[in-house]
């Protein structure tokens, strides 16, 4: 479990494919230093097994199916990725319970600057769709934050402050970009309730 406080801001090294599988090493030294080998990890939203730690790496193995419903497929050395450690027991919960289990992507269509924020309107696929609630909480890439006051379309928008922009990568994204979404775990719990599937 998570919280969409990201951590720190890692760098993608080794890219390496076999048998389905594609490994990440990722340089991350203030994440290195906390985590143990098959201990959880999330990059840009997506909850992962560390599988191996070294000083400052952190390696990562993404299977099939996460590969296909993530953008973790379409990474390459150099990129920069959101990382951040699991929860403790005894650790704050300052954002929002984030279980790093994305529901689908979205793509960013519109970029504006408003009162002061960033805002980033996207909109999401067919897998996520269905889960956004009207300012109710959401991880784009990991980062916990709201949905805007109105949804339309599968389209929602994110208002994001200088110190979410300081502290994360979505001041770089730009229109056509994908993003990780993961939808509220209340959501979902409803959705799935009101299908007749709990």
């Amino acid at each position: 479990m998570f919280t969409g406080i990201i951590r720190e801001i890692g760098t993608v090294g080794r890219v390496q494919r076999s048998g389905g599988i594609l490994f990440l090493e990722i340089h991350a030294p203030k994440t290195a230093a906390h985590v143990e080998p098959l201990e959880s990890v999330a990059v840009n939203g997506v909850c992962l097994t560390a599988v191996r730690v070294e000083r400052s790496i952190v390696g990562v193995e993404v299977i099939g199916e996460s590969q296909r419903c993530t953008t973790l497929g379409r990474l390459r050395a150099g990129d920069r990725v959101h990382v951040e450690p699991s929860l403790r027991l005894s650790d704050r919960l300052s954002g929002h319970v984030v279980l790093g289990h994305v529901d689908g992507t979205g793509t960013i269509v519109k970029r504006a600057q408003r009162a002061g924020a960033l805002v980033l309107t996207i909109r999401a696929d067919a897998a996520a769709r269905r889960l956004l609630v009207p300012k109710g909480p959401i991880a784009v890439d990991g980062v916990s934050l709201t949905v805007g006051p109105q949804v339309r379309g599968g389209m929602f928008t994110i208002h994001l402050i200088p110190e979410t922009l300081r502290h994360t990568m979505l001041a770089t994204r730009r229109q056509g970009d994908r993003v990780n979404v993961e939808a509220d775990y209340l959501a979902k719990v409803v959705a799935l309730t009101a299908a007749g599937r709990h």
